[in-house]
Parts: structure tokens; C-alpha cells; sequence
């Protein structure tokens, strides 16, 4: 688990990654929340230490899936938040790909007071949960697995904020070859919106 603490906060964001576990995104991700003064915990669901490379995301996948499941990541953060309660007054979770699904399976628990959910495709899979907390969705206009346009249709429900960015999945990831500074850019100026008003 890497975490970051700050002084004197009451707030807490729950990062999840994606499938490649946490790597350098993720920490540098997790350093900029802390700039605006959160206390941030980023939650290891891989069974191993080192990140996948990206080169190897058809092996990360299969990890996920084979090895974690959305079930049993969703329950690990439940706990998680369970145990954030009662050390803090607002929890929010924001996830990446993977990460957003599993944010989206957690959005129905009471005490969360918001959930950020970057290129979360598998949400189709969801439609049925309904959240109970502001909820804000960041889909890139291109999906390999999905058609963006019809997911958002699907999503168009109360306490449910989309937006679509130019590029694809990955769009804010510096390290990744899908990244697209513009697009990273307008969509974390959008997430510091919605966490600073939540």
C-alpha cells in the first residue's frame, strides 16, 4: 500500500490503480492530491511488489482478473473505508480504469463522500448500481471495448457527472504511449473541482 499523510487534515482520497498495479502514475497522482491537502492511501490489489509494464498489459489483465476479481478488490476497499471512517470526516475514492469500475461497485456505501472514476468501461457490467454520492465519470471519445457515447447514455442519472475527453484509454497517464496532455490537463483541473466543492 503506498499512502501519503499530510498535517492536519480531515480528509482522506482512496486511490485505486489499474491493472498494472501502483506504479509511478499512480505515486505521482497520489502526490498531487496531497497538494491540495488530502491524506491519500493507495491500496495494492496485485499479489506482487512490482508494477507491470505496460508492454504487458494483455499478462496484467489476466492477473486481475485471475487472480483478484472485481468482487473481492470491491470488498477489500470496503474495509478500507470502514476502517478511513473513523479516522476522517470525508472519504472519497478515484480509480483508474480497473480502479473505476471497483470505485463505482463502492459508490453505493454511505459514509463515501465522493467517487472519481477515470475510463472505467467495465461500469457496463455495473448499470444496475445506483450511487449514493456525488459521482463524477471520465470517459476518453474512444473506447477499444466499449461505445463511449452509448455508455454515457446509459450513465445519464442523478448525481452522475460525465465528461468525455479527447484521446483514448490512458489519456492521462504521462507515462503511458495513449497520453494526451490537453485531455490530462482539463480532466484533473475537473477532478480538483469536483473533490475541492464535494
Amino acid at each position: 500500500m503506498f499512502k501519503i499523510q499530510t498535517k492536519n487534515t480531515n480528509k482522506v482520497i482512496i486511490v485505486l490503480h489499474e491493472i498494472y498495479g501502483v506504479n509511478q502514475h499512480m505515486k505521482d497522482f497520489c502526490e498531487l492530491l496531497s497538494e491540495q491537502n488530502f491524506d491519500v492511501i493507495c491500496p495494492n490489489f496485485l499479489q506482487r511488489e512490482e508494477p507491470f509494464a505496460y508492454v504487458q498489459e494483455k499478462e496484467a489483465y489476466l492477473n486481475f482478473m485471475d487472480n483478484v476479481g472485481f468482487t473481492k478488490a470491491s470488498n477489500k476497499i470496503k474495509k478500507i473505508i470502514l476502517e478511513a471512517n473513523e479516522e476522517y470526516s470525508k472519504i472519497f475514492i478515484i480509480g483508474f480504469s480497473i480502479g473505476a469500475t471497483i470505485a463505482w461497485l463502492c459508490s453505493e456505501e454511505i459514509v463515501v463522500d465522493g467517487i472519481v472514476g477515470y475510463y472505467g468501461s467495465r461500469i457496463r457490467d455495473y448499470l444496475e448500481k445506483v450511487p449514493k454520492c456525488p459521482t463524477l465519470l471520465i470517459f476518453p471519445q474512444e473506447e477499444r471495448s466499449v461505445d463511449v457515447d452509448e455508455l454515457v447514455l446509459h450513465l445519464d442519472k442523478e448525481n452522475i457527472e460525465i465528461h468525455t475527453f479527447n484521446g483514448f484509454h490512458g489519456f492521462s497517464d504521462p507515462f503511458s504511449p495513449k497520453y494526451n496532455i490537453e485531455s490530462a490537463e482539463k480532466a484533473s483541473s475537473r477532478v480538483i473541482k469536483f473533490l475541492l466543492k464535494s
